[in-house]
């Protein structure tokens, strides 16, 4: 009964988001205890106290382009459009010109690959995201980066790595430059 429900709320994820999280339903058959304690980290994962959307979402975009530039980039894509980012700055982001993506988007990536990437801008970048939008919204801009590394990194982890591919953002399909 509990490997049930957690495979129909995975489900639910791959139909609202067209996603193929095969990866997660794999760990539900071996362990659904590995899977309930997945589920409790979403919380974390989703957590956005005081940061502003688009520098929140840009820095979830950010993390997972470091990591993958693949279906987990194209469902953080989704987050942001569902969350209500325009679409233009997303694309902006994803085509590399950032002055187009809007201040707050363009500080949120920054900061996002910064920390990602464990460049010397990191200690500057989270300080100005701190002086900018406070405490508070810098700890949920360092758990977005943290918490969206994890699933690519799962998902490799599992043998489910998928190679680059085009991220569609409404009606603009973009190639992906590589941020990594």
């Amino acid at each position: 009964m509990l490997k049930r429900m957690l495979h129909r709320t995975i489900a639910k994820l791959e139909r609202d988001y067209d996603y193929d999280a095969t990866y997660l339903h794999e760990v539900t058959d071996v362990s659904p205890a590995a899977s309930i304690k997945f589920a409790l980290f979403q919380p974390m994962a989703n957590h956005r106290d005081q940061a502003p959307r688009d520098a929140y979402c840009a820095a979830r975009i950010a993390a997972t382009l470091s990591e993958d530039c693949g279906p987990c980039t194209q469902l953080v894509v989704d987050f942001a459009l569902k969350a209500g980012m325009d679409p233009r700055r997303i694309a902006a982001i994803l085509r590399g010109d950032l002055e187009q993506a809007g201040e707050e988007a363009e500080l949120g990536f920054r900061y996002g690959i910064a920390v990602a990437q464990n460049t010397v801008d990191a200690p500057a970048l989270a300080e100005e995201v701190k002086k900018r939008f406070g405490k508070r919204a810098l700890v949920s801009m360092a758990y977005a980066v943290a918490c969206s590394r994890v699933y690519p990194t799962l998902k490799r982890g599992l043998g489910h790595g998928v190679a680059c591919s085009k991220i569609n953002v409404t009606d603009e399909t973009i190639v992906l430059w590589q941020a990594a």
